[in-house]
């Protein structure tokens, strides 16, 4: 997911797909004994707090309550969830939108059944001794990136300032920490407001001898520039969606997973500590502030957690339709096709929800102060 190129993904889960067949492949949902289904989910990265309400769901046995055995599979650098979930090695995976949308052009049978994350949560990040204040201040500054697929809503928001990504700025590959940023051979730097932006807060000012401090850095938010793009979502087969079990099944799964985010909104500490049970490398402080940063990704929730928000669709098609990256190519080259999203199941999902008694829209959610130490720790 995170060590190729986006265009590269999307080529190499269409290679893989003409390979394999999606038809053909035998799903991968078994019934266990007492009417328990194993259901398989895909996460497109290594155990963190990013993937704590469905960690909860299945620790907290809300899956279990639904009839199903959920088994969580592990992200890393060259797993595709898109691409493991049209194969049928998992019945669902958690994938950003425009990546997960480039592999259906390529011929993956995916459809969107859960916006769990409504808002973007990618920031580019610069000194502010620096005066970068906005996209337009990245004229002929280095400007570090992931690539990979993660670099369109900067790209999009260099194109609206009037840059040019592949004349107006020199485009630096940047490792996913913020050690480029920190000794300065880059001038702004990619990161995502509930990980790499708190590596910067964890990390020591040698001017002070204290860790930095949030005025010591100035962030350019995608959702404030209007260039921010939909990212973790849902994801179910297309094709299984024809099958009234599976639709059944997806409801239900929904359900639990409502249950597991409610419950980290409601429970950040023991959901940290769930994580980081789970295996995660990062400290203690760190998955806290994660948790608690992702809870304000998804809440409130006017209408309700994991509806997709039609503007909010449109705008991440629309971005990844019109602009272009450094060579000149876009994520889409036309639009989505089929039954790309559907909000059917989610809000199925929803009125169970609030039926078992469960706050659906967090109305009253405010997000915690946390205080973060040397290394995450």
């Amino acid at each position: 997911m995170r060590t190729r190129s986006l265009i590269g993904v999307a080529v190499t889960a269409g290679l893989l797909l003409a390979g394999c067949g999606t038809a053909d492949t035998p799903p991968t949902t078994t019934t266990a004994s007492g009417g328990v289904t194993t259901v398989k989910l895909q996460l497109q990265w290594f155990y963190q707090a990013q993937f704590a309400g469905y960690i909860a769901a299945v620790d907290k046995g809300f899956y279990k309550e639904q009839g199903l055995d959920v088994r969580l599979l592990e992200g890393g650098v060259d797993i595709v969830p898109q691409t493991v979930l049209a194969q049928g090695k998992a019945d669902y995976a958690v994938a950003w939108v425009p990546k997960a949308l480039a592999s259906r052009e390529q011929g993956a049978g995916i459809t969107d059944v859960g916006q769990i994350f409504a808002r973007s949560g990618t920031y580019q990040v610069a000194f502010a001794s620096s005066n970068i204040k906005s996209p337009a201040d990245f004229k002929g500054k280095k400007v570090g990136n992931w690539g990979f697929g993660n670099e369109f809503e900067l790209f999009a928001g260099m194109t609206k300032a009037g840059l040019d990504p592949g004349k107006d700025v020199t485009l630096v590959q940047q490792q996913f920490d913020m050690q480029a940023l920190l000794k300065k051979e880059i001038d702004v730097a990619q990161a995502m407001s509930y990980n790499e932006y708190a590596q910067l807060l964890e990390a020591t000012n040698p001017a002070t001898g204290q860790l930095y401090k949030p005025e010591d850095f100035a962030i350019i938010d995608w959702k404030t520039v209007g260039s921010s793009m939909l990212q973790d979502a849902v994801w179910a087969n297309t094709d299984k969606l024809k099958d009234k079990a599976y639709q059944d099944q997806t409801v239900r799964f929904l359900t639990a997973t409502i249950k597991g985010w409610a419950y980290c909104r409601d429970h950040a500490e023991e959901c940290r500590d769930l994580v980081v049970a789970k295996g995660s490398k990062l400290g203690k402080g760190h998955q806290l502030w994660q948790v608690n940063e992702v809870n304000k990704l998804i809440w409130p929730s006017a209408e309700g957690i994991g509806l997709i928000a039609e503007a909010d669709w449109n705008q991440t098609v629309d971005i990844s339709l019109n602009t272009k990256n450094q060579v000149g190519d876009t994520v889409l080259k036309k639009k989505p096709e089929g039954l790309a999203y559907t909000n059917d199941y989610m809000r199925r999902a929803l009125d169970a929800a609030k039926a078992a008694g469960v706050d659906v829209t967090g109305s009253s959610f405010k997000p915690q102060t946390v205080t973060l130490s040397a290394g995450g720790a």
